[in-house]
């Protein structure tokens, strides 16, 4: 009976290791050393789709409210860069298709109303989520994902082109709104 006790503990020993299995390491970390971070935020509800510019970023600081401040300017430049990049796409297809395409006059009006219509839409963001970590020497990082409503930054794109005269003139409501969407489909899926 004793016997049987004693083989039964190594039995039982080399089952439990067998039968726990560590994390594989992957072939990047087999062979530099590097493991893979999880960065948060990085799911499809914080990532830009046809009804909201989304952004995310991070600040690093001994003091919490600096690393706060640092997070959202990094993720306001990162959504302006995008609002900015895609109204440009959509003023330059809809310039294009206008009569007054070639007017270079008419072409300079829609880009300095693109930075107008940014600004505003940085003004008007919410913060989706964010998370806060301590490091292990009492830093912080802060991590925020913030988020514009895509018929907001419209409203004010459509207000700032009606209450312009010389773009007025021209400017067709509808087929603007159409390669808008379209522009924020493909940004959507190109996420």
């Amino acid at each position: 009976m004793k016997t049987t006790k004693l083989l039964l503990v190594p039995a039982l020993a080399i089952m439990t290791l067998v039968g726990c299995k560590g994390k594989k390491a992957t072939p990047i970390e087999k062979e530099t050393g590097a493991k893979e971070i999880s960065v948060p935020f990085s799911t499809k509800e914080y990532k830009t789709d046809e009804d909201y510019y989304r952004a995310k970023n991070l600040g690093k600081s001994p003091d919490m409210a600096a690393a706060k401040k640092i997070a959202l300017n990094n993720a306001k430049s990162e959504m302006a860069s995008n609002i900015q990049t895609m109204i440009k796409k959509v003023t330059d297809q809809y310039t294009n298709q206008r009569t007054v395409g070639k007017d270079q006059e008419y072409e300079n009006k829609f880009e300095e109303l693109a930075r107008e219509v940014t600004n505003q839409s940085l003004a008007n963001i919410r913060v989706k989520d964010e998370k806060i970590f301590q490091e292990a020497n009492g830093s912080y990082t802060y991590w925020v994902a913030i988020e514009a409503d895509k018929k907001e930054v419209f409203k004010t794109m459509d207000a700032k082109i009606s209450a312009d005269k010389k773009l007025q003139v021209d400017y067709d409501k509808a087929k603007f709104q159409q390669i808008f969407d379209a522009e924020m489909k493909k940004l959507a899926n190109e996420q």
